[in-house]
């Protein structure tokens, strides 16, 4: 059973601030070839910028982020830069989870990890044992990941957890999805100019409010978060309905 209900099956309850906010991180690159440095530069200060974000989600009450950290397709990159991408893993493994826990953060990544280094598994399955009990927030790392890939890998789970069975459901499919663990994002940005998913949560995103913005990732500071927050706070979320059935809805919901 899906722990959360599919948006196209049921109205979830929304407020001015995102439950769940999913974020590709695009710019680093462009930002350290901006200041004349390797690309590496750019990843580096990336995680400075990730830091901030999770900073920022915790004090405005975000309950999970969902990072796009490296797609099924970035291994067409130069060989460098994958094993630069490869050992910033491994290093935010060993330095950052413990921030995490002492933190009360969750840590889950999604993704195939079948063409990873041994110890980077192992790393990721200690960090997110370590975790599992964490409330505060939820932060899933999307590492060798794509859409396409997440809902061909739940195809195939829910034929083997239900075989034979007649007829399927969206919930049986959804139950099955990488980010089961988390409700659909409210909010999707994405950084850097380019205004595209990239085959990031296909299923996911249906009624997703998107934000793009130019800003390049090393450079998304709390002020553009905010100003994100701002662009979703003044969106009205239909989910199917009228603008006047969502008002009244509203009128009949009890104030806290």
């Amino acid at each position: 059973m899906a722990l959360f209900t599919s948006t196209s099956q049921g109205i979830p309850e929304t407020g001015q601030i995102p439950r769940h906010i999913a974020i590709i991180m695009d710019g680093n690159g462009r930002w350290a070839r901006q200041r004349m440095l390797p690309r590496v530069a750019g990843h580096r200060r990336g995680v400075e910028a990730v830091r901030n974000v999770l900073r920022t989600c915790i004090q405005r009450g975000v309950e999970y982020v969902t990072l796009f950290a490296f797609s099924s397709e970035n291994w067409r990159r130069p060989p460098e830069e994958v094993r630069f991408l490869m050992k910033l893993f491994r290093r935010a493994l060993l330095q950052e989870v413990r921030r995490l826990h002492e933190n009360n953060i969750r840590f889950r990544v999604i993704g195939d990890l079948s063409r990873f280094d041994p110890e980077i598994v192992r790393l990721v399955r200690e960090a997110e044992e370590l975790t599992a009990s964490n409330t505060r927030l939820t932060l899933s790392i999307a590492a060798n990941y794509g859409g396409r890939w997440d809902i061909l890998e739940a195809v195939n789970k829910m034929l083997a957890a239900q075989p034979g069975k007649a007829h399927y459901s969206e919930e049986d499919l959804t139950a099955q999805l990488a980010l089961a663990h988390t409700p659909e994002p409210d909010l999707f940005i994405r950084t850097g100019g380019e205004k595209r998913i990239s085959n990031f949560l296909l299923w996911q995103l249906a009624y997703t409010e998107l934000y793009f913005t130019d800003t390049l990732w090393p450079d998304f500071d709390e002020a553009a978060l905010e100003a994100a927050l701002a662009s979703y706070g003044a969106r009205e979320r239909r989910f199917g309905r009228t603008s006047e059935q969502v008002q009244q809805a509203a009128q009949q919901t009890p104030s806290a």
